[in-house]
């Protein structure tokens, strides 16, 4: 019996045409197509590929059990998403071992802070996997704001506007470019951070980069306490040039 493989493909930050060649060729060409989003919601991934898989297709909405509904340390958050994934990742062995080749659809790319590194490691041994990377969204987001993120020796640093305030401000404090990922609720204590490591006036907010709603500003313009999902705090580097 063949066997098929499951195919995790990087659609990009936001942009359908900045999908490579090669993500557009197997989305199209896809029999069955599998992809994360939250219950009652049509999913970031799945939106991205509109108009672009076969009528027959096969779908698998892979609704996550929870989201930001319980806090992420919440022993209970973490059961729940093991389930998840275990769930999934026998779901995918039976379909691969039933001879089905599986597209996975992951936002930006999917070794970078993506959903589908949970299934990766749980996969292993079990299937094979093929990984197709893509644009990430922290790229998309800086080339929307118009400026290289860094110059010549620039040390650049990624946080998670999750971690305490501490942490984010030594990191900011430490670092010539900065990206903050997971801003959302987490702006207040992003913006006190930023203030603490000296970075607050050079920081740059842009909401849905690439996207149609892109939104592109300085931090200290935005009077909001909260961002969309899809945001992401920027200071570039002013490094060594020629």
């Amino acid at each position: 019996m063949t066997v098929g493989q499951i195919i995790c493909v990087g659609l990009g930050p936001g942009d359908p045409e900045l999908m490579s060649v090669k993500a557009d060729r197997l989305v199209r060409s896809a029999q069955h197509v599998a992809y994360f989003r939250k219950p009652g919601r049509r999913g970031q991934a799945r939106t991205l590929v509109d108009g672009m898989l076969d009528p027959g297709a096969v779908e698998y909405p892979m609704e996550y059990p929870v989201t930001t509904e319980i806090p992420f340390d919440d022993p209970e958050y973490k059961t729940l998403l093991s389930d998840f994934y275990e769930h999934w990742t026998g779901r995918l062995v039976e379909l691969s071992q039933a001879g089905r080749d599986v597209i996975v659809l992951c936002e930006g790319d999917p070794f970078f802070y993506g959903s589908f590194m949970h299934l990766h490691c749980r996969l292993q041994g079990k299937v094979d996997v093929e990984i197709v990377p893509g644009i990430t969204g922290m790229s998309g987001c800086w080339t929307a704001s118009g400026h290289p993120i860094t110059w010549g020796d620039d040390v650049l640093t990624v946080l998670m506007g999750t971690l305490n305030e501490d942490d984010l401000a030594a990191g900011m404090a430490a670092s010539d470019a900065i990206v903050v990922m997971k801003t959302g609720r987490n702006l207040p204590k992003v913006r006190k951070a930023l203030a603490r490591a000296g970075r607050l006036d050079a920081a740059w907010v842009v909401e849905h980069g690439t996207m149609k709603k892109q939104k592109v500003c300085k931090l200290t313009d935005v009077s909001e306490v909260e961002l969309p999902y899809f945001a992401i705090v920027l200071v570039h580097g002013q490094g060594r040039r020629p």
